[in-house]
């Protein structure tokens, strides 16, 4: 080996070690979002754009996804190495696959409060929970938000719920025409979807899950238990990586953008930009986040959670909130204070 092959190999083993993965040099870890190139996808595209993961030794594939269920499906199979989804569906795969082999694990909280919300026209007169008692409401079968709400309908004793069915397409299209009273969506999604339907947001009543007494945690990066139980400095390796640039995301959005445009061209900069800023805002430096610290989770919380969404999602067995969440490999603490200063 020359000299300057040797300088090469030393400083990429140096890098790998300041992330913890100096074993594993180019490990292979394919990774699938939960939903399209949005601006949330900045979280993960910006430290694949500028190297850390492969700094960090780690060959990471980004792929879109079609939804959380879709997702932790696919790290379940082994089609992906690790995923980002809604703990809730997390929880129900666990629930309801009881014999599975291999059950994906959150190893990271990302959204510590559900973007969940419901979404109304100030024109219907909707403007507190008890206003949709008697109401028709919409959304996809498999909307996190549809599929939590007897959660938020006890919270709110509300006693009455109508549903209508859609594909997500139409969600807003239909609120818009008058065809149903209200929705269910991430509130960062359906308040910009519904903007582009041509309604000002100032027309808009948005009711969020954590602001009317359900305290659901969000979405969680997930690993396979093989990568976990083979590989956790990796993992261990990935989760840091992910940290630094989500710092980056977080204390400047508009700059990051610019990552989901490079996989996805055709996007509107502007909306998009939006949408970081309001999920940042809304779930991941949020209350509830600074209190617990970015990445952890509050265990009376979690068992809370697993409590209610057994209950909610009539699951077959009841959710054991040990089995779904591993914290062993999180960054050191100085690593997970990323989240930027609190707006006054």
């Amino acid at each position: 080996m020359n000299k300057r092959h040797l300088i090469k190999l030393t400083a990429a083993l140096l890098a790998a070690a300041a992330f913890g993965g100096s074993a594993h040099a180019q490990t292979p870890i394919k990774f699938q979002l939960d939903w399209r190139f949005e601006g949330p996808a900045a979280l993960f595209l910006q430290p694949a754009a500028k190297g850390y993961f492969k700094a960090a030794g780690l060959d990471v594939t980004i792929d879109s996804g079609n939804g959380s269920g879709g997702t932790v499906t696919r790290v379940a199979s082994g089609s992906y190495d690790m995923g980002f989804a809604d703990l809730a569906a997390l929880m129900e795969f666990h629930a309801n696959n009881p014999d599975a082999p291999n059950k994906p694990v959150a190893v990271m909280m990302v959204y510590n409060n559900t973007p969940a919300a419901v979404l109304a026209l100030k024109k219907s007169g909707i403007t507190k929970p008890a206003d949709l008692n008697g109401k028709k409401l919409g959304a996809p079968v498999f909307d996190a938000g549809r599929k939590a709400y007897p959660i938020f309908q006890k919270a709110n004793n509300i006693t009455t719920a109508n549903w209508t069915s859609m594909d997500p397409p139409l969600r807003e299209t239909m609120l818009v025409r008058g065809d149903i009273d209200a929705i269910t969506g991430f509130s960062f999604t359906s308040l910009l979807n519904l903007e582009a339907r041509g309604v000002k947001p100032e027309d808009v009543v948005i009711m969020p899950y954590g602001d009317y007494g359900v305290k659901l945690y969000g979405n969680v990066i997930i690993a396979s238990p093989k990568m976990i139980k083979e590989n956790p400095a990796a993992v261990k390796a990935f989760l840091t990586a992910f940290a630094k640039g989500a710092k980056e995301v977080m204390a400047n959005p508009a700059a990051s953008i610019e990552t989901v445009k490079a996989r996805d061209g055709i996007i509107n900069v502007p909306l998009e930009t939006r949408r970081l800023a309001m999920a940042i805002d809304s779930v991941i430096a949020s209350p509830d986040a600074r209190k617990e610290g970015f990445g952890q989770v509050n265990p009376g919380r979690l068992s809370l959670m697993a409590s209610q969404v057994s209950d909610a999602y009539n699951t077959k067995t009841r959710i054991d909130p040990a089995a779904v969440w591993n914290g062993s490999m999180l960054p050191a603490a100085a690593d997970l204070n990323i989240l930027p200063p609190a707006k006054k």
